[in-house]
């Protein structure tokens, strides 16, 4: 896409539960964006989503949208099986691609999305919105700043108990690898890892053990990681979903203190140093995906730049796939 194009006009591949209120308003409400398509196979569904969000057309095809003319840039917001195909006929139609996380099933396909994306000379961003909400650019002003001093190690948690529907063992799409490339790992842990590579560069080492201790899933249930950034920090983390209560904490622990995060809730940033204690509350956007959509829209109208592509992404997943085992 040109960067001169004065407002970007977006298409959605995919009206499922996210993009009702996390993403969908948000192309409406972001400045030079507009919402002009959506496709679902459904075509009663699509009608339906598409009336309730004012949007002017809609598709149960995933190419008409991609290659109809009123389209500027495509939105994949599928499960991530179909991430790859929808990337790449994007990119054969010469559009820019935005696609959920994770960005694919595994490595390998991230590869060939970036590969495609790069020989069509189009633009591909992945939905690891978390880089641009104010929540987590606090945390990266204070550790850039130097508050508290050097970094030496990161410990990261997230325990979380069965839901209703993983007792009742209702299908859940989440819970299937062939859809989702693994169990609830891949659906949350890109995000946290995603944003410690973001606060402190890429990780050159990592480990990982899986388990399936609560039986509830033919999926992992358990996942540690030992891992090493490039610049020579340590840190470990766990990922529990059949824990008995919940527990959402990340540590950057410096030579001068330390920074707690909640990845998922809304508690505040905790900064510790010389004994004392700070905490720090910011709200996320109604629509948690609207700061980098909105500095998606920058990037493609010549204003500004996306601090999520497919290039930052895929680091996240070659972490993934090493911790589960699969590189």
């Amino acid at each position: 896409m040109k960067p001169s194009i004065k407002k970007v006009r977006w298409g959605i591949i995919g009206c499922g539960n996210v993009t009702e209120v996390k993403s969908g308003p948000a192309f409406q409400k972001a400045n030079n964006s507009e919402l002009v398509a959506v496709m679902r196979r459904d075509a009663k569904l699509a009608k339906d989503y598409a009336q309730r969000h004012h949007v002017a057309k809609w598709f149960d095809d995933a190419s008409a949208l991609i290659n109809n003319p009123d389209v500027d840039a495509i939105y994949v917001a599928t499960p991530p099986s179909s991430h790859k195909e929808f990337t790449l006929a994007t990119a054969q139609a010469g559009k820019p691609v935005y696609v959920e996380k994770p960005m694919a099933l595994n490595y390998a396909e991230c590869l060939e999305m970036i590969e495609a994306c790069e020989q069509a000379n189009t633009p591909l961003f992945v939905a690891l919105y978390r880089r641009a909400l104010p929540r987590f650019l606090k945390v990266k002003q204070l550790l850039d700043d130097g508050i508290i001093g050097e970094i030496r190690t990161i410990n990261m948690c997230l325990y979380k108990p069965p839901s209703a529907k993983d007792i009742s063992k209702e299908s859940i799409w989440r819970l299937d690898p062939s859809i989702a490339g693994c169990g609830y790992f891949c659906d949350l842990a890109p995000h946290m890892i995603d944003l410690l590579i973001y606060f402190l560069g890429p990780i050159k080492s990592v480990s990982g053990l899986t388990a399936n201790l609560g039986r509830l899933y033919k999926v992992e249930d358990t996942v540690s990681s030992v891992f090493e950034f490039k610049n020579g920090v340590q840190g470990v983390a766990q990922w529990s979903f059949v824990a008995k209560e919940h527990l959402d904490r990340t540590e950057i622990i410096g030579s001068k203190g330390k920074i707690s995060y909640s990845n998922f809730g809304h508690e505040p940033i905790v900064l510790k140093k010389d004994g004392v204690g700070k905490e720090f509350f910011i709200d996320h956007p109604p629509h948690i995906q609207q700061p980098l959509i909105q500095s998606i829209v920058d990037e493609l109208t010549g204003q500004g730049r996306c601090p999520s592509t497919g290039k930052t992404a895929v680091q996240t997943q070659k972490v993934m796939d090493k911790i589960l085992g699969n590189l």
